[in-house]
């Protein structure tokens, strides 16, 4: 944190797509974060800290190959999260479609708690997911990631800083802002997206301040 500045990088980087440990490396030496929030983050990532030093830690889901990320140049505690499946519809999204629970990764540091989070397709469920979350950790001050939610998204306190373009092209075609940083009792001083790279999302970055 520089100047009571806290700069956040977040990308989904794509599990099935071609981003590497030397793509993130290359935004972190471009941008000097103080935190970088990684989704679909494989086992190829763990690499990072080889070329980039730093604090890392991954987890994965039941299920699932690849799982949120976290690097910060300082040292952080972190925890595991399990999202719940939820209904959509009021019907099990189990039968709708073929899924997978899904974790986030809870960072602290410098007395702030920060949210990493892929949350589920379901317009519904994600929305449970984060009202799940903030029961489990009611302290948390941004949550931050790939939401999957079109529409705006309201949670008691909150508000969006994240940038307001588009974030991910689904299908290789239709943008979509899906990315997001929400906040409390912060305002943003930046908020910025990057060129999509080897993953059907760019990259977002916002330097945070407490009110």
């Amino acid at each position: 944190m520089k100047g009571g500045v806290l700069r956040i990088l977040s990308w989904n980087v794509w599990a099935h797509g071609h981003a590497r440990p030397g793509n993130v490396s290359r935004l972190i030496t471009a941008l000097q974060p103080d935190l970088v929030l990684l989704q679909e983050a494989t086992s190829v990532m763990d690499a990072l800290p080889q070329l980039a030093g730093g604090h890392y830690r991954r987890i994965t889901a039941p299920e699932r190959n690849n799982g949120p990320a976290a690097w910060s140049p300082a040292p952080f505690e972190s925890d595991e999260f399990i999202l719940p499946l939820g209904k959509q519809l009021d019907v099990p999204i189990a039968i709708l479609r073929k899924i997978a629970l899904r974790g986030a990764l809870i960072i602290h540091q410098n007395g702030l708690e920060i949210a990493n989070v892929h949350l589920d397709h379901g317009q519904f469920a994600n929305r449970r997911q984060l009202r799940s979350l903030l029961r489990a950790y009611p302290d948390l001050k941004i949550i931050m990631g790939d939401y999957n939610a079109l529409g705006p998204v309201r949670l008691p306190g909150f508000h969006d800083v994240g940038p307001r373009r588009s974030t991910h092209r689904m299908y290789g075609l239709a943008p979509l802002r899906i990315d997001r940083c929400l906040v409390r009792n912060m305002a943003a001083t930046g908020a910025c997206t990057f060129a999509y790279g080897p993953s059907d999302h760019r990259p977002i970055c916002v330097d945070l301040t407490d009110l």
